[in-house]
């Protein structure tokens, strides 16, 4: 595999959550040209189908390697668990691939050793057990609590994230049985970081609420340099895209970024309903 430095990153989600990782990747490697896709036409994915989900995340892969990518950042939980082998399968041989599950489980071994741990994500993320799975490879001191929370995702993607709606929610989640005397939580979702401060006030910040974003953008910077990938030639440079328009994406992104972005909505599956049908005749 023969990579530049000077080739961007692309990073996806279902929607806006993977700006979480983006805004932690910006931050710390400036200089990197970022290359964004949301896919706003098909958000929440943690309530498809496996199927689906390796679908979408299989397509947008495909489009960010002919952005000529020389990483793909998986930065949904969802589609980390339900679909990493194939997106690997995809870029094999032409891009780097991350995911924004083993970080956290690596950061668990380090930190939490003898502790109780509760986990909160989507249908998807929870039910697929792969945070359990992997973390049981690696120790058996750790308790894991884990708990589907479908609510959020839609509820952030309609911009209630700071609402007393979410707050009530938050409520109602964290005060499960099973998250009682927990050291830290693990959001399980890059979207749930946009309401981490409700969590922090729930637990009056005796809980470490643990997101991926910083964990996954220091590995990805520790290995470009490893692997003598670092940009350190073009200004910053970000692109965004969603399969669908959204005014909240783009009101989010401007925020983290602090700029006026550049948003471009991509009917990413118009065009692949086209090219099926025009494969079938």
């Amino acid at each position: 595999m023969r990579l530049s430095a000077q080739q961007p990153i692309g990073i996806f989600d279902s929607g806006v959550g993977g700006l979480t990782v983006a805004s932690a990747i910006n931050k710390l490697l400036p200089q990197e040209q970022l290359i964004y896709f949301g896919d706003t036409a098909h958000t929440p994915w943690g309530t498809q189908s496996q199927a689906s989900i390796q679908n979408y995340a299989t397509r947008i892969t495909k489009y960010l390697l002919d952005r000529n990518c020389k990483v793909i950042v998986v930065a949904c939980n969802s589609a980390s668990a339900a679909a990493l082998q194939q997106v690997e399968a995809v870029a094999s041989g032409k891009a780097l691939v991350y995911n924004v599950i083993d970080p956290v489980i690596s950061y668990l071994k380090t930190h939490y050793q003898k502790s109780k741990v509760g986990l909160i994500g989507t249908k998807q993320t929870v039910q697929s057990n792969t945070y359990a799975n992997k973390l049981a490879a690696q120790t058996q001191s750790i308790e894991l609590q884990c708990l589907a929370t479908p609510i959020f995702v839609p509820l952030i993607e309609e911009g209630l994230g700071n609402t007393k709606y979410a707050k009530d929610f938050v409520e109602y989640y964290m005060s499960n049985p099973r998250f009682k005397d927990i050291a830290a939580l693990v959001l399980g979702c890059t979207h749930y970081p946009l309401i981490k401060e409700q969590m922090n006030l729930y637990f009056k910040h005796r809980v470490q609420i643990i997101d991926s974003a910083a964990t996954v953008a220091n590995l990805l910077a520790a290995e470009l340099q490893d692997r003598d990938l670092l940009n350190n030639l073009n200004g910053p440079q970000q692109e965004f895209f969603v399969s669908a328009d959204s005014s909240f994406f783009y009101e989010l992104a401007t925020k983290f970024f602090q700029a006026n972005i550049s948003l471009h909505t991509y009917p990413l599956w118009e065009d692949q309903a086209v090219h099926l049908q025009e494969t079938s005749n």
